[in-house]
């Protein structure tokens, strides 16, 4: 990388050397430093097929990354990991949320419990060149989960886990990278999803346009449950990031819990599952205070996603 563009080679080298990786039986994990940017660049050259005979190897990261993620899983079948970057990695993760270190460690079988912060940061990224050994986050300011449409008693379903970055993912609506119709199809079958989403920078008005593309690509066809990451985007006053919310889910029936600590401003790990393993699901119980979940399952844990 010579600092003169935004990636740091061709679309086609990096995706060879993203599949090497991916297909390196020493690798475990691949964690990025951060989400960067045009990851959908080498969607084109990546040969799922030739990662979903290989052992899979976990890899983990938010933003920008969900690109890869998530058609990792709906095509390749490879279990990924929507959490922690390298860069957020040394940071110790308060109870009782899970770092990904967490659940990718974690035995097959194994129940992993994470429920809604009390803190979290609104004071943006810290300067690791000025305390490169800094691992306590900045937690300045009060909130928790809570419920969209507040009143109900509580809220208790499972699915599979799948989603992403809204501003990235939704590129992918619509077409063989994001058929999540098919994908709730093959491999989710009675289950269903649940949907984790998060906007990172766009307006209000751009997180409706891009959720109703979702939905009309039939995102949300099969979704026991939404869960939205809290925001530091725009969120104005007329018509917010609730709103837009609102505005493409409206009619659907779907219950959505706010406010999750997942993502840019979050620190909980979300793992995708398809073929490996056969289960992965999260019971989430909350009502108007706050929010409660579960992931349970073969999904949820392992040294790597080994078959």
């Amino acid at each position: 990388m010579d600092g003169r563009g935004p990636a740091s080679a061709p679309a086609k080298e990096r995706a060879a050397e993203m599949t090497s990786m991916l297909l390196d039986p020493t690798i475990n994990a691949v964690v990025p430093p951060w989400g960067g940017e045009l990851a959908v660049e080498i969607l084109p050259y990546l040969d799922f097929a030739e990662i979903a005979g290989a052992a899979p190897t976990w890899l983990v990261g938010f933003s920008d990354l969900s690109t890869l993620l998530l058609p990792l899983t709906t095509l390749a079948g490879v279990a990924t990991l929507y959490g922690q970057n390298l860069m957020d990695t040394p940071y110790r993760v308060p109870q009782p949320l899970r770092s990904w270190l967490t659940v990718a460690g974690a035995q097959p079988g194994t129940t992993i419990v994470q429920g809604p912060s009390t803190t979290h940061r609104t004071s943006g990224f810290d300067r690791w060149q000025d305390d490169p050994g800094i691992v306590e986050f900045t937690l300045d300011s009060p909130g928790t989960w809570s419920l969209l449409e507040p009143g109900s008693d509580g809220l208790d379903v499972s699915g599979r886990l799948i989603g992403g970055c809204i501003e990235t993912v939704s590129t992918l609506a619509g077409t063989r990278y994001g058929d999540l119709p098919a994908f709730a199809r093959d491999h989710a079958g009675d289950e269903g999803l649940i949907l984790y989403l998060e906007a990172a920078e766009d307006a209000p008005f751009n997180i409706a346009r891009n959720l109703w593309r979702m939905r009309l690509a039939g995102w949300f066809d099969s979704a026991n449950a939404v869960l939205f990451a809290r925001t530091g985007a725009p969120d104005p006053p007329a018509f917010g990031q609730l709103d837009a919310v609102r505005s493409a889910l409206m009619g659907l029936d779907i219950p959505v819990v706010v406010d999750v600590d997942c993502g840019h401003p979050g620190m909980a790990s979300s793992s995708s599952a398809a073929n490996w393993p056969r289960s992965c699901s999260l019971g989430c119980r909350g009502g108007s205070s706050g929010a409660r979940c579960t992931a349970a399952g073969r999904g949820c844990g392992g040294t790597a996603p080994r078959p």
